[in-house]
């Protein structure tokens, strides 16, 4: 949402989208009433209890990913009300998020309830990389993952600069289904082959 400068809140984009727009006032009652610098106890007990998020990033030229991340409840860290993190896994090698965050610390986070609470909670901030032992440095009771085998190769470490809700009006109810899952795996097929056709594009 941008940078708080004294009475004044959101980007410069912002600013002049509300004026234009006439929202100026709701967007100061939202700011006043909504946002914060911190994760406050309900929102820090809020991400202890998700198994996903998904994540915006850019690099240094403005150029944007986003992606999704989830493990068990409590993946995402939290370890004081300025800071959470949370594991970097074996993946396809590409390392667009990470990428970014090496170029653009900013990043975007959203977690989204769909299951019990459906609200959402966006977090964002300035990100790291760090090794496992600085991880354990920073929150030595992150939790291990119970998948057998199942280590994380790095972690993003985020310290928080804004937190706000995202309301609960367009977000549908879902239920949770048992599902089998290839950890680790490098067999294309198990891991969705090619379904969109890239390859023959």
């Amino acid at each position: 949402m941008g940078e708080v400068v004294g009475t004044v809140r959101g980007s410069l984009g912002e600013q002049r989208l509300q004026d234009r727009f006439g929202t100026a006032d709701r967007a100061r009652r939202f700011y006043d009433q909504q946002l914060l610098d911190h994760l406050n106890e309900r929102m820090r007990e809020f991400i202890g209890c998700q198994e996903m998020m998904f994540v915006a990033t850019a690099d240094a030229l403005g150029g944007c990913d986003s992606t999704f991340r989830a493990g068990p409840p409590g993946f995402v860290h939290v370890s004081g009300p300025n800071r959470l993190l949370w594991p970097e896994y074996r993946g396809n090698g590409v390392m667009a998020s990470l990428g970014n965050i090496s170029e653009n610390g900013h990043v975007g986070l959203l977690f989204v309830d769909f299951v019990r609470d459906v609200i959402g909670l966006h977090v964002n901030g300035r990100a790291e990389i760090v090794d496992n032992a600085a991880a354990q440095a920073i929150a030595a009771d992150a939790p291990v993952d119970a998948v057998p085998g199942r280590r994380p190769e790095r972690w993003v470490v985020v310290d928080v600069e804004e937190a706000y809700i995202h309301c609960s009006k367009h977000i549908p109810r879902m239920v949770k289904v048992p599902r089998g899952r290839a950890w680790g795996t490098d067999d294309a097929r198990r891991k969705g082959g090619d379904f969109f056709g890239a390859a023959a594009s």
